[in-house]
């Protein structure tokens, strides 16, 4: 879905010739759903130069946020002394980053990219405004889901790992809980990684037990 409100964004908005999303997670950008390389490898090298319109997104988003690069060979070039140049090398002048406001730690930003200057006039900001708006709600909607199946993963995992300690052990599920959260503290490991160890280690003695079934002749 963020694949196609990229591609749509690109298609809408008059002069615009790619895009793509940067994630800013401690201190790195990282590039995603770009409509082609050459819009990947402008996302990544702001990155690795730490400067640019999306990490002014990111970092340092006006109120509007929206950071708007109007010609990167004329008056934004101070702007970021080293992408710039980079930029227009690669036959970019123009750069709106939108800032997406997503849950969690990550920092993210809809990039759009044009060879000509002056491209982003005041309807073609409020239309990349409103698919900034859809993509942090898909991006942060990806991020809930991925926070919910390491929930439920961590759940199932230390349910059957009571499981197996209450039968083990003929506790109850409170206690066989206080085994696991024991075992975790003596051992300096997190409660999930524990009860993975000891479903793995019932997993590989029921199936030791088991063994081949038996011929006879």
């Amino acid at each position: 879905m963020i694949d196609k409100l990229v591609h749509a964004a690109v298609d809408t908005i008059p002069g615009v010739e790619g895009g793509g999303i940067s994630r800013t997670e401690q201190g790195t950008v990282r590039s995603s759903h770009a409509t082609a390389g050459d819009f990947h490898e402008l996302d990544e090298l702001q990155s690795r130069l730490e400067e640019g319109p999306c990490i002014t997104a990111a970092d340092d988003p006006p109120p509007s946020g929206i950071v708007l690069a109007q010609d990167l060979a004329g008056d934004d070039a101070h702007r970021w002394p080293r992408f710039a140049p980079a930029a227009v090398e690669r036959g970019f002048r123009s750069i709106m980053s939108v800032g997406l406001s997503v849950a969690g730690t990550r920092r993210s930003a809809l990039n759009l990219y044009a060879g000509a200057p002056g491209v982003f006039d005041a309807s073609a900001q409020l239309t990349a405004g409103l698919f900034g708006l859809q993509a942090a709600m898909l991006l942060h909607g990806a991020d809930h889901a991925a926070r919910l199946g390491h929930a439920l993963e961590t759940r199932d995992l230390i349910g059957q790992a009571k499981g197996i300690l209450m039968e083990r052990f003929t506790v109850d599920d409170d206690e066989a809980f206080r085994l696991l959260v024991t075992s975790s503290q003596d051992t300096n490991m997190k409660l999930v990684d524990v009860a993975r160890w000891l479903t793995k280690e019932a997993n590989a003695r029921a199936g030791a037990s088991s063994g081949p079934a038996s011929q006879t002749v």
